[in-house]
């Protein structure tokens, strides 16, 4: 009798910034079929980074927006985003008058 064939697996990373120039990557080996929320508290990210908040969370999968329902196919990377601090208007507006300051000096 042979052996029955393993069940097919998936490799994905899951990566969190959780601050500036700071990256939390793992690598996991899950079961075809699973979700973003599989991976997510397969990661350890949730127990890590109790700030994360599964209910408002935005996430996604190669830098577009995914549910947490979203099957992921093998080779994913599964990325959390956290929230903005600044708006990106307002941020570009401020660097303009930042830089405009400096040049008139």
């Amino acid at each position: 009798m042979g052996r029955a064939d393993p069940a097919p697996q998936m490799h994905l990373q899951v990566v969190y910034s959780p601050r500036a120039g700071e990256v939390d990557e793992v690598r996991l080996v899950l079961p075809a079929g699973a979700t973003l929320r599989d991976a997510l508290v397969q990661s350890g990210h949730l127990q890590r980074h109790p700030e994360i908040d599964t209910a408002l969370a935005r996430v996604g999968v190669w830098g577009r927006l995914r549910s947490l329902d979203d099957v992921l196919r093998d080779q994913d990377r599964v990325e959390i985003y956290r929230p903005l601090q600044v708006d990106p208007k307002e941020a570009r507006r401020l660097r303009y008058h930042k830089q405009r300051e400096r040049v008139t000096r």
